[in-house]
């Protein structure tokens, strides 16, 4: 799978990249002990391969690509947008972490539609993750392309190899939180920040 090109491959490379993992998991099956000719399981190979395509989607998506439409404004206070959904897959055990992002910006004279901020949390989950590398992408990603005085995120997240296996301590969160400029250096942007999501 081609990483962060900011456009999809030829519909036959996918095709071919698919029908190889399908094999790949059939095979996962066949060692754990499954009949893979079973009912239940003929179609599974390819479902699975369909569905790691659709939640790795944004390995094949430059993060900045998705800020490149920029406006010359400027804005007496912080740009928020908070409980943004987002589902991704841990790369330690393919299992699902899910739950809700939060950023703000505090803009320099360029701002971005808001839509795309949500479309930023998106393509960062869509891939191979942990929750901390994710959140300092978001802010290394606006950081990057809108040059703001600062920039924070706040992700809380529960992670499904804690709740189904392991630990399996269901309902417990992770929250993490990266900031730059003058979000990283004055506390009470931070606090105002927090009040402003609901984490104060």
């Amino acid at each position: 799978m081609r990483t962060e090109t900011g456009t999809k491959r030829p519909g036959e490379a996918l095709a071919g990249e698919r029908a190889q993992i399908a094999l790949h998991v059939q095979e996962i099956l066949r060692l754990l002990g499954e009949d893979v000719n079973r009912e239940g399981l003929a179609d599974t190979p390819m479902r699975v391969a369909k569905m790691y395509e659709e939640m790795l989607e944004g390995m094949r998506v430059s993060p900045e690509s998705v800020l490149s439409t920029t406006f010359a404004e400027t804005a007496e206070g912080p740009v928020v947008v908070s409980d943004i959904t987002f589902y991704s897959l841990c790369e330690h055990h393919l299992v699902p972490f899910f739950g809700k992002a939060h950023i703000a910006y505090l803009p320099n004279q360029t701002i971005v539609g808001i839509s795309k901020l949500a479309r930023l949390v998106d393509v960062l989950a869509r891939r191979l993750q942990v929750q901390e590398r994710m959140t300092e992408q978001m802010v290394d990603a606006v950081d990057r392309v809108l040059r703001p005085h600062g920039v924070i995120a706040l992700v809380e997240a529960e992670h499904t190899c804690m709740c189904a296996r392991g630990i399996r301590k269901p309902g417990s969160r992770t929250v993490t939180l990266a900031a730059r400029g003058d979000y990283r250096h004055n506390p009470e942007l931070r606090r105002e920040f927090l009040q402003l999501v609901g984490h104060a």
